[in-house]
């Protein structure tokens, strides 16, 4: 004689297997960015690091494409994050081969706000990762360590934050800015002014309610700043 089940059993032990075998199923990682692959060297060319955070990696392969047979393009392989990583990891990023170019920048992260468990949040709820002053000192320290390279330095600015961008506030990135220009003057750093080349189109390549961009987006930062690596590249190289 043949036991029948319920269905409603039936179909409650079948969801608990297969719950079971959910748990049990391998998670499929996130693929790495490209942006953040080593590249071979081609001998004879100049040497170029890219330093910088999202926006750099989203910028870095079509710099590279544009830059191709005229430079080695590099970057670490690391979302490089706010000016307190940087000083922490400009030895290990500079390596210790010799670079021609360095074209960096430091602020998004600086200027977000985090709770204590790290996510973002209001500006009522967290505190801003660094303050304009801390900001100041830090990229002090970094641009004394990149000098010892030997390297042409330029400092691209930080693009603008949009309305309603997670853990940050609208138009703050200029007072950091602001900060940075100054003491890149003084410190005899070239500037290549990302931030302005977004505002004459920013509705056109700038995510809404996003610091990111779009992919002709990052076309437009790319040309921006092979136009600023070009002249600083050694006679010869262009």
């Amino acid at each position: 004689m043949k036991l029948r089940l319920p269905i409603g059993f039936v179909l409650a032990s079948a969801f608990i297997a297969a719950g079971f075998a959910a748990d049990k199923a391998p998670k499929k990682e996130k693929a790495p960015d490209p942006s953040l692959a080593s590249v071979a060297e081609v001998s004879g060319l100049p040497r170029v690091l890219l330093i910088g955070d999202s926006i750099s990696m989203g910028y870095t392969l079509p710099v590279r494409a544009k830059l191709a047979g005229k430079a080695n393009v590099h970057r670490p392989a690391e979302n490089c994050g706010d000016t307190a990583r940087g000083v922490k990891s400009l030895d290990q990023w500079l390596g210790g081969g010799k670079w021609d170019v360095i074209h960096f920048n430091f602020g998004l992260h600086d200027l977000k706000y985090l709770d204590e468990k790290g996510a973002y949040v209001t500006p009522d709820k967290g505190r801003q990762v660094a303050t304009p002053a801390d900001y100041e000192k830090n990229l002090r320290t970094v641009v004394a360590r990149l000098k010892q390279t030997g390297a042409r330095l330029i400092f691209a600015t930080t693009t603008p934050v949009p309305s309603g961008s997670a853990g940050r506030v609208e138009h703050d990135e200029l007072r950091y800015n602001d900060v940075a220009v100054r003491a890149m003057k003084e410190l005899g750093v070239a500037l290549d002014d990302l931030h302005a080349v977004v505002v004459r189109q920013q509705d056109k390549i700038q995510r809404p309610r996003n610091v990111h961009f779009t992919d002709p987006g990052y076309a437009v930062l790319a040309d921006q700043v092979v136009a600023a690596i070009l002249p600083a590249l050694p006679a010869g190289a262009k």
